[in-house]
């Protein structure tokens, strides 16, 4: 009888999130800076031509490591679209 696999996965799962939770939380930092440059020059929270950037960025480097590009732009999305309503919240804080 072979050992049930899934306690190793998904502790290996888990420490891949607690990565990725890093690492948003950098990226929610630098968003800060981004949101405060953005109040202070009137540059809009939403620029459409960025948006298409990263999501077709993070798609092709998605399938060039084996990952399905539909999937990451859908994770990416939503990750633009949170930041999006995160800085839009930090501005109106600070206006």
């Amino acid at each position: 009888m072979t050992a049930n696999p899934l306690p190793k996965l998904r502790k290996e799962i888990d420490a891949l999130d607690d990565q990725i939770v890093d690492l948003l939380s950098r990226r929610f930092a630098i968003a800060s800076d981004v949101a405060a440059y953005k109040a202070r020059s009137g540059v809009a929270v939403r620029l459409e031509d960025r948006i298409t950037e990263v999501l077709e960025r993070n798609a092709d480097r998605a399938m060039k490591n084996g990952a399905e590009a539909e999937a990451i732009r859908a994770i990416y999305k939503t990750i633009i679209d949170v930041t999006c309503a995160y800085e839009e919240a930090k501005i109106g804080k600070s206006g």
